[in-house]
């Protein structure tokens, strides 16, 4: 059981570890294949590079006391057209993804605190409206967080 943890915000020199969480989220989930994973993660560390100092890519780290990395999370913001949903219309969105937990980890809370912190940082930001794709380990989390499923649709070309 883990005594402690803290939740702390990423910064470039946590690149490395960012992308082995989405790696490892989608290894976990099956997605794609191995080749394309490792694709999908040589592509993602420029894109952190270029998107971590400005804000656009936000990152949040699940840390024991003596520093060991078990977890982490994402969150995009990104301009988008406001929309009539919130009270208070904003010209960009809120968007989660990479929320991982090392196995070892896992179902002691350490996924639920990321979560916590992403969203208390939203709130403060002033985002009414948070979006995310659920898998089915993360779904029952995020249910009981308040989120609801929504009508968004994909087309693969």
């Amino acid at each position: 059981m883990i005594e402690q943890i803290s939740i702390q915000k990423a910064t470039l020199e946590d690149i490395s570890v960012l992308a082995h969480h989405r790696l490892a989220m989608f290894t976990d989930m099956g997605v794609g294949t191995p080749e394309s994973r490792e694709a999908a993660i040589e592509l993602f560390r420029p894109y952190l590079e270029a998107n971590l100092p400005g804000g656009v890519y936000q990152g949040w780290l699940a840390k024991t006391e003596d520093g060991q990395v078990i977890g982490g999370g994402g969150l995009i913001v990104e301009p988008w057209p406001a929309a009539a949903r919130d009270s208070r219309p904003q010209s960009r969105r809120a968007y989660v993804l990479n929320i991982y937990t090392e196995p070892e980890y896992r179902g002691q809370g350490v996924a639920r605190q990321i979560m916590t912190a992403i969203l208390d940082w939203c709130r403060v930001e002033g985002f009414e409206t948070v979006s995310l794709h659920a898998s089915s380990l993360g779904r029952p989390l995020y249910e009981s967080l308040g989120f609801e499923p929504t009508n968004e649709m994909r087309l693969k070309l």
